[in-house]
C-alpha cells in the first residue's frame, strides 16, 4: 500500500517566495504525525514535488536535500518513514518529462517501490498539476484544502475533476484513510 504525497501545500508550508532552505522549512500543524501514523499502519510513502526553485536558481539541489532531510528527521523522531522522495528540479521552460502534471516523478515512484498497477495508490496534493498527475498514471488523487488547495477546489469542474476526495488537510485524510 502507497501513499504519493505532494510536498508544499501539504506537508509543510507553502511560500510565493518559494521555501529556500531547511531553516524556512515549517510542517503544516499535524501534517508529520500525518505521515508517521500511515508509515506505523503499514503503508509507504513516496513524495513526488515539483522544486523549480533549483532550475530559477533560488536555492540549490544541496539545499533541497536539507529540506528533505528536515522532513525525513521530523517523520522518523514520531517513529514513520518515507520511503522514495522525487522531486522535479527543472525549471519549468526546460520541458522535462518529470514536472507534474506530467506522470515522470509518479513513474519514477513506481520503479523505485516496484509499482506497476497504480489503481491502488492514491496521490494526496493541493494543485489541479497533483490531481492531473495522479490521474495520468492511474492513481487515485486526493485534495487537501491546504497550500493551494481553496483555490485548487474552485477550478476541479471547470478542470473535469468533479470527482476527487477532498479533505481539510493531510491530518484529516489520514483520519479517513485509517477509520
Amino acid at each position: 500500500m502507497v501513499i504519493i504525497l505532494d510536498r508544499d501545500g501539504v506537508i509543510n508550508v507553502d511560500s510565493a517566495d518559494y521555501v529556500k532552505s531547511a531553516d524556512e522549512w515549517h510542517p503544516i500543524d499535524g501534517s508529520i504525525e500525518a505521515i508517521a501514523r500511515l508509515s506505523k499502519s503499514g503503508y509507504r510513502i513516496a513524495i513526488a514535488t515539483n522544486q523549480s526553485g533549483v532550475g530559477r536558481g533560488y536555492y540549490t539541489l544541496a539545499e533541497l536535500h536539507a529540506m528533505h532531510e528536515k522532513m525525513c528527521a521530523l517523520v522518523a523522531e514520531q517513529g514513520g518513514s518515507i520511503s522514495h522522495i522525487a522531486y522535479c528540479p527543472h525549471h519549468p521552460d526546460e520541458g522535462c518529462e518529470c514536472r507534474k502534471p506530467k506522470p515522470g516523478l509518479l513513474r519514477e515512484i513506481g520503479s523505485a517501490l516496484g509499482i506497476a498497477d497504480f489503481s491502488s495508490v492514491t496521490m494526496v496534493g493541493d494543485s489541479l498539476k497533483d490531481l492531473q498527475a495522479a490521474q495520468s498514471v492511474g492513481c487515485r488523487a486526493a485534495l487537501v484544502k491546504t497550500g493551494n488547495g481553496m483555490t485548487t477546489l474552485s477550478e476541479l469542474d471547470d478542470a473535469g475533476l468533479s470527482d476527487i476526495s477532498v479533505y481539510d488537510n493531510l491530518a484529516d485524510f489520514v483520519n479517513h484513510i485509517l477509520k
